[in-house]
C-alpha cells in the first residue's frame, strides 16, 4: 500500500529510524520527514573550502583524500589513523583511534587516496592544524561507476540536510529516497487553474526534485512551488480564522452626541496628529460593526498608541461596557493607569473609574478593586496577569487592550477575551512589525500604523561607546551622565542583570544570539554592581542615585518610579522592567551598558524612554563586542536609524522570523520550512490575494480538497489553536 504524508514514519522507515528522527527533529510523519529540506546543494566533484569552516560546530563537507597513515601510538596502547583531505586551497585531518591497527584495515581499505566523500563531525584545532575526530563519512563510488555514468555523477546535486551527531545527512537523505520510492499521490493545494498560470510543478514533482534533483536547473522551480505552497496555507488558516472571527455577533458600540469621547476630544489641550485621527476613525468604525473588532495598532513609541486606545475605551463605555486593557509589567500597568487618569481629568475620570487590578496588590485592594469590576463600576480596568483569573470577572466586557503583544502567550490573550462574549480586540505594539511579518503573524488582524510623532519632540541622539577599541571611554560616559545632570536633567542607566554575582538575571536569554559562550560568560555588569561602582564616582557618588529591578516588591518599584517622575532622582539605574511605558519627559540620557546583550528592538525600546519632551535625548550604548561580529551589528544598527520600522527589518534579518504560528515570535527556530518573510514579501501578498478569495468563495474549503488536506498535514492541532487565540 502508498505511503500517504500522513503515514506514520514507523511505518515508512521503521521504528528505530522513527524514533530517531522524533528524538532529533520531532518528527512523526512523512510530511514531517519530506518537509526537512535540504540547506545545501553539494556537487559530488564539487570541494567545500576548508578554510572556512567554524570550530566548535558539526559540519558536513566534501572533500577528498589526500594522505593517509597508520600508526601505533607512543605514550599509550592501541592504533591511530590519520587522514589528510583537502580542497587545493586548505586542508585538515580526520582522526581514528582503535586498540590494535587491525581494527583500522577496514578503514584504510575505505579512505584511499584521490577518493572523494562527505565527512561530518565537529569542527576541532590541534596544534593549529583543523581536524575532525571520529567523524562519520560516506565515500562516493566514482571508480565503481562506468565512465559514462562519471559526467552524469559529478553535476548530479548532493542534497545536504540539517544533521546532528547520530543522525547523519546520507542518513536522512537514505530515508527520504526510501520514503519517495513508496509515496502515493500528493495533494494539490494550489488550485489546478493558478498552478498552471504560475508555471508551477505538481506537489509530487516538486517534493521528488527538491531532494532527488538530476541538475541545478530543477532545485529552483521545486522551492518556487513548495514556497507557494507553505504560504498559501498559511494564510488560508489565517484568511479562515478572520472569517470565524467575522462571523461572530459583537454589540455594537457607537459613541453619542454630547457623550465621554466627545467631551473628552473637545478638552484636549493639542491636535491630534493626522495619523492618530486616521486610525481612531478606523477603530470608531470597527466598533459599531456587527463583529468584533480585531485591529492591530503598531506605532513608534511615544507616538500616542496609548491615547488612541483611550478613546476607544471611552466609546465604549458610553454604552455601559467595560474595556480591559492587560500590560506586561506592574511598573507599565501602574503607569497606564497615571497616564489615562491625567488624560481623563477630575471631570471625567470619576464617571469611568479607571481601576488597577495586579497581582502584587494587598488582599484588600485586589478585593475592592475585583468587586468595583465585577459590579461593573469600572469602566475603564488596567492590570497585569491578574485580569486573567479565575476570580476576575467583567459585568459586560466589551473591550480588550493588549499592550505588547510580543510580550504575552496566545493562551493569555484568549483566557482575557474568553471573559467577555465577543469582545472587540485591540493590540498595541511600540515595535514596528514589517509588513510581511504582519501578513504572517497577525494576518487575522486588521493593522493600521502611526507614523507621524507629536510635536514638540527635541530629537535622540545615539552613540556607541566600543570598549574593546576606546577602554578610556567608560569613564567618559559616566562624564556625561554627570554633565546632563548638572544641567537638571536625569539619567537612565541600564543594566542584563541584578546582579551579577548571584546570577539573579533580568535579560531575555533569547537575545545571546551570538553563541553560547557569550551566554555562558554572563553578564559583568548587574544593578547591585553598577550601584556599587557609582558610590566610589567623584562626581555621581554625591548625586541622588536609586536602583530598579523586577524582583523588588510592586509598592517599592512603584515608589521608586513616581519619584523619578518627579524628579527626586537623578539617575536611575534598572533592568529592562523600564522598557516600555515609563514616561518621565525630563530624562535625557539613556545608557545601556553591555548593549549587545539586548536586541534590536529592545534597544530601540529602551531608546525610547528618552527625548519624549522639549529635553534632547543622549543615547549611550556601551559595548566590548568587536567590530564585525552579530553582536556589534546590532548595536550598530540601533545607533545608525531612530527609524522603528527600518529597524525591524534588520531584526527580522539578523534574528530570524522565529515560530510566526506560535507564542514564539522571534528567534532562530521557525515553523517556516522554505518562505522568508523578507525575501519572498511578493509571494505572501500574492498567497494572501489568492487565499481571500478562497475563502470568500469556499470557507469550509469544501471544493478545494487538495488545499484542505495540505493544511490538515502541514498544519498542527497547536498551530491551528494557536491562530484561532491570536
Amino acid at each position: 500500500m502508498p505511503l500517504r504524508l500522513e503515514s506514520p514514519l514507523a511505518v515508512a522507515v521503521g521504528d528505530g529510524n522513527a524514533k530517531a528522527l522524533q528524538k532529533s527533529f520531532g518528527m512523526s510523519t512523512v510530511w514531517d520527514l519530506l518537509s526537512h529540506y535540504p540547506r545545501r546543494y553539494a556537487n559530488r566533484g564539487e570541494l567545500t573550502p576548508i578554510i572556512e569552516l567554524p570550530k566548535g560546530e558539526t559540519v558536513t563537507i566534501v572533500a577528498e583524500v589526500m594522505r593517509v597513515e597508520v600508526r601505533d601510538m607512543k605514550n599509550r596502547r592501541g592504533a591511530m589513523m590519520t587522514v589528510d583531505i583537502g580542497d587545493g586551497v586548505g586542508r585538515m585531518v580526520l582522526t581514528f583511534f582503535a586498540k590494535h591497527r587491525g581494527q583500522l584495515e577496514w578503514r584504510e581499505k575505505e579512505l584511499r587516496v584521490g577518493r572523494r566523500g562527505v565527512f561530518t563531525g565537529k569542527v576541532g584545532d590541534y596544534r593549529g592544524v583543523t581536524q575532525f575526530a571520529h567523524p562519520q563519512y560516506e565515500m562516493f563510488d566514482d571508480e565503481l561507476r562506468a565512465r559514462a555514468q562519471a559526467d552524469v555523477l559529478v553535476t548530479t546535486p548532493l542534497p545536504i540536510y540539517p544533521a546532528t551527531a547520530s543522525l547523519t545527512t546520507w542518513q536522512i537523505e537514505k530515508m527520504i529516497g526510501t520514503v519517495l520510492d513508496d509515496l502515493g499521490p500528493v495533494p494539490e493545494p494550489v488550485p489546478d487553474a493558478v498552478r498552471r498560470d504560475e508555471d508551477l510543478l505538481e506537489a509530487r514533482v516538486a517534493l521528488e526534485r527538491i531532494h532527488r534533483p538530476a541538475s541545478k536547473t530543477e532545485i529552483a522551480p521545486a522551492i518556487r512551488t513548495l514556497r507557494m505552497h507553505e504560504a498559501l496555507t498559511l494564510q488560508t488558516a489565517l484568511m479562515q480564522q478572520r472569517y470565524l472571527v467575522r462571523m461572530l455577533d459583537a454589540t455594537a458600540r457607537p459613541a453619542k452626541p454630547g457623550g465621554l469621547l466627545e467631551r473628552f476630544d473637545a478638552g484636549l489641550p493639542f491636535t491630534l496628529t493626522p495619523d492618530q485621527q486616521t486610525v481612531g476613525a478606523a477603530i470608531a468604525a470597527d466598533l459599531v460593526g456587527g463583529a468584533p473588532m480585531n485591529r492591530l495598532v503598531q506605532g513608534e513609541v511615544g507616538s500616542g498608541k496609548t491615547l488612541v486606545a483611550l478613546r476607544a475605551m471611552l466609546q465604549v463605555a458610553e454604552s455601559g461596557g467595560q474595556a480591559a486593557l492587560i500590560a506586561p509589567t506592574e511598573v507599565l500597568a501602574a503607569q497606564h493607569l497615571r497616564s489615562i487618569t491625567k488624560m481623563l481629568g477630575p471631570q471625567l475620570a470619576p464617571l469611568v473609574m479607571p481601576t488597577l487590578l495586579t497581582g502584587q496588590m494587598s488582599a484588600p485592594e485586589r478585593r475592592k478593586a475585583a468587586l468595583r469590576v465585577a459590579a461593573g463600576q469600572a469602566l475603564i480596568v488596567v492590570g497585569t496577569h491578574a485580569l486573567l483569573g479565575e476570580k476576575t470577572t467583567f459585568a459586560d466586557l466589551g473591550l480588550v487592550v493588549v499592550d505588547e503583544q510580543h510580550r504575552f502567550g496566545v493562551e493569555q490573550r484568549e483566557a482575557l477575551r474568553a471573559k467577555g462574549t465577543s469582545p472587540h480586540a485591540l493590540v498595541l505594539t511600540a515595535t514596528p512589525i514589517p509588513r510581511t511579518v504582519a501578513m504572517t503573524v497577525f494576518g487575522d488582524l486588521d493593522t493600521s500604523v502611526i507614523r507621524t510623532m507629536p510635536s514638540g519632540r527635541a530629537g535622540i541622539q545615539t552613540f556607541v561607546a566600543p570598549l574593546a577599541d576606546h577602554p578610556g571611554w567608560f569613564a567618559r560616559v559616566w562624564e556625561r551622565a554627570a554633565e546632563e545632570i548638572e544641567k537638571g536633567r536625569q539619567v537612565f542607566a541600564v543594566c542584563a542583570a541584578i546582579d551579577t554575582d548571584s546570577g539573579a538575571e533580568e535579560a531575555d536569554q533569547e537575545h545571546f544570539a551570538d553563541g553560547a559562550e557569550e551566554a555562558a560568560r554572563g553578564p559583568r555588569w548587574g544593578v547591585v554592581q553598577l550601584l556599587a561602582a557609582l558610590a566610589t564616582h567623584p562626581k555621581l557618588s554625591a548625586l541622588r542615585v536609586a536602583g530598579l529591578h523586577g524582583k523588588m516588591p510592586a509598592d517599592e518599584k512603584d515608589a521608586i518610579m513616581q519619584s523619578f517622575a518627579r524628579g527626586e532622582i537623578d539617575l536611575l539605574v534598572a533592568t529592562t522592567v523600564i522598557e516600555v511605558g515609563v514616561d518621565v519627559p525630563n530624562a535625557s540620557t539613556m545608557i545601556v551598558l553591555e548593549a549587545d546583550r539586548f536586541g534590536v528592538s529592545q534597544l530601540h525600546q529602551l531608546r525610547g524612554r528618552i527625548g519624549r519632551g522639549g529635553v534632547p535625548g543622549l543615547c549611550l550604548l556601551v559595548t566590548e563586542a568587536e567590530q564585525g561580529t552579530p553582536a556589534r551589528d546590532r548595536v550598530d544598527a540601533v545607533a545608525a536609524t531612530l527609524d522603528g520600522f527600518v529597524l525591524a527589518e534588520v531584526d527580522l534579518d539578523l534574528r530570524g522570523e522565529g515560530d510566526v504560528l506560535g507564542a514564539r515570535q522571534s528567534g532562530a527556530k521557525s515553523s517556516l520550512k522554505l518562505l522568508r518573510v523578507i525575501k519572498d514579501a511578493d509571494l505572501i501578498g500574492q498567497a494572501r490575494e489568492l487565499a481571500g478569495e478562497i475563502v470568500e468563495a469556499d470557507p469550509a474549503l469544501q471544493e478545494h480538497e487538495g488545499l484542505r488536506q495540505a493544511m490538515a498535514q502541514r498544519l498542527s492541532i497547536e498551530d491551528r489553536a494557536a491562530l484561532a487565540k491570536n
